[in-house]
């Protein structure tokens, strides 16, 4: 059985190698590019199985597809988040997420050796739709962002929807959401973890302390040293700055 591991990263190809064979599974070949792939499958008898990372140094692997028709069973080696690997399920597709756990590895190579045999005597086709689950990973809609949040006053919860939010800010290291009727809540959250949670066209980070929703950016003022002053309709304890290193993109993202 012939098998390659297509990697960005060479340490990273060598250590699924060396997990690889204590599983007895031999590695033929390693690539690192989609050029080279490309120019692999393009020369060679392509093998029974890919070790397939999606982001390869000069581009997406799904290019390879693009060129080469391989019809190899495939195993995804990712960092993807859970919203996109979605997209894996939904196709009957394998995948590891990094770093690689022994004993998932120990079960994908076992499903796949299991569907071997049915495979030998015709065609290898697993009947994967490479495009189709290209467009879902580059879909940032496919994402179900977070829609409310559930704040604890006193002894009760109340649960605030993004539309009702103002603006998240971060002071004396809590991170606070504000709402249009010009009150703060403590939220156990960092505002990194906000930038992954909230559509990223209706909120936008300003900068470190500030992350800010389209819908509440009353006016846009230019502020010294090329940055910009973001007015919000209630928010007055601090200026919202848009930190210069931000300014192109921030205009970009309100259009």
């Amino acid at each position: 059985m012939m098998t390659i591991i297509i990697e960005d990263e060479k340490p990273a190809a060598r250590l699924l190698q060396r997990k690889l064979e204590k599983l007895n599974i031999q590695v033929d070949v390693m690539l690192h590019s989609v050029e080279e792939a490309i120019d692999w499958f393009s020369n060679n008898e392509h093998p029974e199985l890919i070790f397939l990372d999606i982001q390869l140094s000069d581009g997406l692997s799904f290019e390879i597809f693009d060129k080469v028709q391989i019809k190899s069973a495939v195993i995804f080696t990712t960092a993807y988040d859970e919203y996109a690997l979605r997209a894996f399920k939904l196709n009957s597709i394998d995948y590891l997420l990094k770093p690689i756990d022994e004993d998932d590895l120990e079960v994908d190579v076992s499903k796949f050796k299991a569907r071997l045999p049915k495979q030998e005597t015709g065609s290898r086709d697993f009947g994967m739709d490479f495009e189709q689950i290209k467009k879902m990973l580059s879909n940032p809609f496919e994402k179900n962002y977070k829609k409310r949040f559930t704040v604890k006053i006193g002894q009760h919860l109340k649960v605030i929807a993004t539309d009702e939010i103002e603006c998240f800010f971060s002071e004396n290291k809590g991170t606070y959401l504000h709402t249009f009727d010009n009150r703060n809540y403590l939220i156990e959250t960092t505002l990194e973890l906000l930038e992954q949670e909230l559509d990223p066209a209706a909120f936008y980070r300003v900068s470190r302390k500030f992350i800010v929703p389209l819908k509440a950016i009353k006016e846009i003022v230019v502020y010294s040293n090329s940055r910009l002053k973001v007015i919000l309709p209630s928010y007055k304890e601090d200026e919202v700055i848009v930190s210069r290193e931000k300014v192109s993109d921030f205009k970009n993202w309100i259009g």
